[in-house]
């Protein structure tokens, strides 16, 4: 039944076209970062890893809110259960998510002159993972059902971006991105950071079914 939700989610979010702007906003800090030379990996890579956490959090939102709650009731009925409906975000959130970390690793690989070894490349991509995935965790438990303002959700959203995206000792987001100053990150801390992330995403649909189910 995911499949389904997933693509009705993806096709009604390209219809809203609500997503270009982080999208955009998010190119073209790539063409910034890896214009001219950004320096050996995965150095270069901690920038954008760390600027896709917010731009993960605000596409999330966007997901989200998509539908307003009146179509949301009427899918939720279609679907069964809200449970359904809120893996079918996640889904969505969870393959954007995949297309911008793509675009974040393999962008510099094509524009700068430096070799990228394989441990590298899939230490980068973790790291642009659990960064991605976070984003995607905060950006649906700050969003409706759970918070029904989208000042309050900006707010919310911006507060807790801010307080973790800038602490190094804290996963998975801090620990990520600082994993990637060594010149041979440990894939195993990444790969944990990932998973954390993964269930922090799980924790925040729960949170979303669960305020559903108080309207």
């Amino acid at each position: 039944m995911i499949l389904p939700l997933l693509r009705y989610s993806l096709s009604d979010l390209l219809r809203s076209q609500r997503f270009l702007i982080p999208c955009v906003l998010y190119a073209g800090l790539l063409a910034v970062l890896f214009g001219g030379d950004p320096g050996a990996p995965p150095a270069p890579w901690a920038a954008s890893g760390l600027a896709l956490y917010p731009v993960a959090a605000w596409l999330a939102v966007t997901v989200a809110n998509t539908e307003d709650p009146v179509q949301r009731d009427v899918t939720t009925a279609a679907a069964g259960s809200p449970w359904r409906v809120v893996g079918g975000l996640l889904a969505t959130c969870l393959v954007v998510d995949v297309v911008l970390v793509a675009m974040a690793i393999v962008w510099p690989m094509i524009a700068t002159r430096y070799e990228y070894p394989p441990q590298l490349v899939v230490a980068g991509a973790l790291a642009h993972l659990a960064a991605a995935v976070s984003g995607t965790a905060v950006g649906l438990a700050c969003a409706r059902p759970v918070l029904r303002g989208i000042g309050w959700t900006a707010l919310a959203v911006a507060g807790i971006v801010v307080v973790t995206g800038i602490q190094n000792w804290l996963p998975p987001v801090g620990t990520a991105i600082k994993a990637l100053d060594a010149a041979s990150p440990s894939l195993l801390v990444l790969a944990r950071d990932v998973a954390i992330a993964l269930a922090l995403a799980a924790l925040a649909g729960t949170l979303s079914v669960r305020f559903s189910r108080r309207r």
